[in-house]
């Protein structure tokens, strides 16, 4: 088996963290920081020479300093001479009109693979030239729900549009008792 490199952007470092925690490793160590003129500087901490590396870093928050981040990280540790980088994108971001536009910049910063989660449209994997895998939320929100929400039979589940009430109907499959909808807000 490959020596495994964890690194975390500082989207969610919590979850990093607790990725970390229960794959038994320690998260790789990275100092991110703003120059002056508010570019986003990357320093990678150790070696990942022949090493293969996984990057947590969402697209939600400050998603353009999030995905800037995400980059750099990525073509440093290509530059470094990684065996191979995956991008770990929990919330995948410019979904779905700009998606193509940033899988070309995952690939060109020298990603090998994403892995994701509930892509906004199935098709965006296609925009791909490298492996995507994309997870799906469901089972482990319905479990969620199940456990943690007393009254989980009486619960609605609201999308802020329509194509996550699409994404919503595995649920509505495996637990009819709930009730569904969208609602869209307008500016």
């Amino acid at each position: 088996m490959p020596n495994i490199v964890l690194f975390s952007g500082s989207s969610h470092q919590d979850l990093s963290q607790r990725v970390a925690d229960r794959l038994g490793l320690e998260l790789g160590k990275v100092v991110t920081k703003k120059f002056s003129n508010q570019e986003t500087s990357v320093e990678i901490g150790e070696s990942v020479r022949g090493e293969d590396v996984y990057i947590i870093q969402s697209g939600c928050g400050e998603i353009n300093d999030n995905l800037m981040e995400l980059l750099i990280m990525i073509n440093a540790c290509k530059i470094a001479s990684s065996s191979r980088v995956t991008a770990v994108i929990p919330c995948f971001p410019y979904s779905p009109i700009s998606a193509k536009l940033v899988a070309n910049m995952l690939s060109v910063a020298g990603a090998d693979h994403i892995i994701t989660m509930d892509l906004h449209a199935s098709q965006i994997q296609g925009f791909f030239d490298i492996p995507v895998d994309n997870l799906y939320a469901e089972p482990a929100v319905l479990q969620w729900i199940r456990e943690n929400i007393a009254e989980w039979r009486n619960c609605i589940i609201v999308s802020p549009d329509a194509g996550g009430a699409k994404r919503s109907s595995f649920l509505y499959q495996v637990a009819p008792f709930l009730t569904w909808g969208y609602h869209c807000v307008s500016s």
